[in-house]
Protein backbone atom coordinates (compact mmCIF):
# COMPACT_ATOMS: atom_id res chain seq x y z
CA UNK A 1 0.00 0.00 0.00
CA UNK A 2 1.24 3.57 -0.85
CA UNK A 3 0.07 6.70 0.81
CA UNK A 4 0.42 10.71 0.13
CA UNK A 5 -0.86 12.05 3.30
CA UNK A 6 -1.19 15.86 3.37
CA UNK A 7 -1.95 17.57 6.92
CA UNK A 8 -4.84 19.84 6.40
CA UNK A 9 -6.77 22.54 7.89
CA UNK A 10 -10.04 21.31 5.87
CA UNK A 11 -10.83 18.92 3.07
CA UNK A 12 -13.02 17.78 0.75
CA UNK A 13 -14.35 15.26 -1.83
CA UNK A 14 -17.03 15.94 -4.49
CA UNK A 15 -18.69 13.54 -6.78
CA UNK A 16 -21.09 14.35 -9.27
CA UNK A 17 -20.98 18.35 -7.85
CA UNK A 18 -22.54 16.27 -4.31
CA UNK A 19 -20.15 16.43 -1.12
CA UNK A 20 -19.09 12.61 -0.50
CA UNK A 21 -16.80 13.43 2.75
CA UNK A 22 -15.81 16.60 4.32
CA UNK A 23 -13.21 17.24 6.71
CA UNK A 24 -11.81 19.62 9.56
CA UNK A 25 -8.56 19.54 10.74
CA UNK A 26 -6.63 16.42 10.14
CA UNK A 27 -5.46 14.37 7.41
CA UNK A 28 -6.16 13.91 4.00
CA UNK A 29 -5.04 10.71 2.71
CA UNK A 30 -4.36 9.04 -1.06
CA UNK A 31 -4.61 5.68 -0.62
CA UNK A 32 -2.94 3.35 -3.59
CA UNK A 33 -3.56 -0.25 -3.33
CA UNK A 34 -1.15 -2.94 -5.05
CA UNK A 35 -1.21 -6.65 -6.10
CA UNK A 36 -0.41 -8.65 -3.00
CA UNK A 37 -1.19 -5.79 -0.24
CA UNK A 38 -2.95 -7.43 2.68
CA UNK A 39 -4.78 -6.92 6.21
CA UNK A 40 -1.41 -6.79 7.72
CA UNK A 41 -0.27 -3.77 5.27
CA UNK A 42 -3.25 -1.95 6.16
CA UNK A 43 -2.84 -2.30 10.06
CA UNK A 44 0.67 -0.82 9.77
CA UNK A 45 -0.74 2.24 7.57
CA UNK A 46 -3.58 2.63 10.09
CA UNK A 47 -1.49 2.61 13.04
CA UNK A 48 1.54 4.86 10.88
CA UNK A 49 -1.53 7.30 10.45
CA UNK A 50 -2.96 7.87 13.10
CA UNK A 51 0.10 7.77 15.86
CA UNK A 52 2.66 9.87 13.44
CA UNK A 53 3.14 12.76 15.23
CA UNK A 54 3.08 15.47 12.55
CA UNK A 55 0.99 18.40 14.45
CA UNK A 56 2.88 21.34 16.47
CA UNK A 57 2.70 21.16 20.23
CA UNK A 58 2.96 24.57 21.97
CA UNK A 59 6.77 25.44 20.82
CA UNK A 60 5.44 25.09 17.91
CA UNK A 61 7.05 21.34 17.09
CA UNK A 62 5.81 18.59 15.41
CA UNK A 63 5.24 16.60 18.33
CA UNK A 64 1.42 15.74 18.25
CA UNK A 65 0.02 13.05 16.84
CA UNK A 66 -3.73 12.71 14.85
CA UNK A 67 -5.21 11.25 17.87
CA UNK A 68 -3.65 13.87 20.11
CA UNK A 69 -5.56 16.83 18.31
CA UNK A 70 -8.71 14.53 18.05
CA UNK A 71 -8.31 15.25 14.01
CA UNK A 72 -9.98 13.58 11.32
CA UNK A 73 -9.30 11.98 8.30
CA UNK A 74 -10.40 12.28 4.41
CA UNK A 75 -9.16 8.91 2.92
CA UNK A 76 -9.89 8.57 -1.02
CA UNK A 77 -8.63 5.62 -2.89
CA UNK A 78 -6.40 6.48 -5.66
CA UNK A 79 -4.94 3.50 -7.87
CA UNK A 80 -2.75 6.00 -9.55
CA UNK A 81 -0.57 6.18 -6.92
CA UNK A 82 0.62 2.86 -7.86
CA UNK A 83 1.19 3.16 -11.74
CA UNK A 84 4.74 3.19 -13.00
CA UNK A 85 5.81 5.58 -15.40
CA UNK A 86 9.18 3.99 -15.92
CA UNK A 87 8.97 2.94 -19.32
CA UNK A 88 7.61 4.97 -22.42
CA UNK A 89 4.78 8.04 -22.02
CA UNK A 90 1.73 6.07 -20.54
CA UNK A 91 1.46 5.26 -17.07
CA UNK A 92 1.21 1.36 -16.39
CA UNK A 93 -0.77 -0.26 -13.84
CA UNK A 94 0.18 -3.08 -13.88
CA UNK A 95 0.88 -3.29 -10.13
CA UNK A 96 -2.35 -1.89 -9.19
CA UNK A 97 -4.81 -4.55 -7.14
CA UNK A 98 -8.19 -5.55 -9.13
CA UNK A 99 -10.70 -3.52 -8.09
CA UNK A 100 -12.53 -5.97 -5.77
CA UNK A 101 -9.81 -7.15 -3.88
CA UNK A 102 -8.67 -3.09 -3.35
CA UNK A 103 -12.45 -1.97 -2.67
CA UNK A 104 -12.61 -4.50 0.64
CA UNK A 105 -8.89 -3.61 1.87
CA UNK A 106 -9.63 0.14 1.67
CA UNK A 107 -12.66 -0.97 3.12
CA UNK A 108 -10.42 -2.43 5.95
CA UNK A 109 -8.17 0.51 6.23
CA UNK A 110 -10.55 2.66 7.06
CA UNK A 111 -12.34 0.54 9.07
CA UNK A 112 -9.06 0.22 10.96
CA UNK A 113 -8.51 3.96 11.86
CA UNK A 114 -12.17 4.09 13.19
CA UNK A 115 -11.49 1.39 15.87
CA UNK A 116 -8.39 4.08 16.94
CA UNK A 117 -11.39 6.39 17.51
CA UNK A 118 -11.11 8.67 14.75
CA UNK A 119 -13.74 10.18 12.41
CA UNK A 120 -13.23 8.99 8.93
CA UNK A 121 -14.52 10.24 5.70
CA UNK A 122 -14.03 8.88 2.26
CA UNK A 123 -14.63 9.51 -1.63
CA UNK A 124 -16.64 6.86 -3.64
CA UNK A 125 -14.78 4.02 -4.96
CA UNK A 126 -13.78 3.98 -8.60
CA UNK A 127 -15.89 7.44 -9.15
CA UNK A 128 -14.13 10.25 -10.62
CA UNK A 129 -14.08 12.89 -7.63
CA UNK A 130 -12.73 16.68 -7.29
CA UNK A 131 -10.90 16.69 -3.67
CA UNK A 132 -10.61 20.07 -2.30
CA UNK A 133 -8.41 20.62 0.77
CA UNK A 134 -6.50 23.62 2.50
CA UNK A 135 -2.40 21.87 2.91
CA UNK A 136 -1.60 22.96 6.59
CA UNK A 137 1.98 23.95 6.38
CA UNK A 138 2.31 22.27 3.92
CA UNK A 139 3.16 19.24 5.68
CA UNK A 140 3.20 16.24 3.39
CA UNK A 141 4.80 12.54 3.61
CA UNK A 142 4.77 9.29 1.46
CA UNK A 143 4.05 6.22 3.45
CA UNK A 144 4.18 2.54 2.12
CA UNK A 145 4.15 -0.83 3.62
CA UNK A 146 6.90 -2.53 1.83
CA UNK A 147 10.49 -1.10 0.76
CA UNK A 148 12.17 1.89 1.80
CA UNK A 149 10.92 5.32 1.51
Amino acid sequence: MKIVLQRVKEASVEVDGKIAGRIGPGVCLLVGIERGDSKNDAEYLAKKVVELRIFPDKEGKMNLSLQDIEGEVLAVSQFTLVGSVRKGRRPSFDKAEAPEKAERLFGCFVDLIKQRGIKVETGVFQALMDVHLINDGPVTFFLQSKGSY
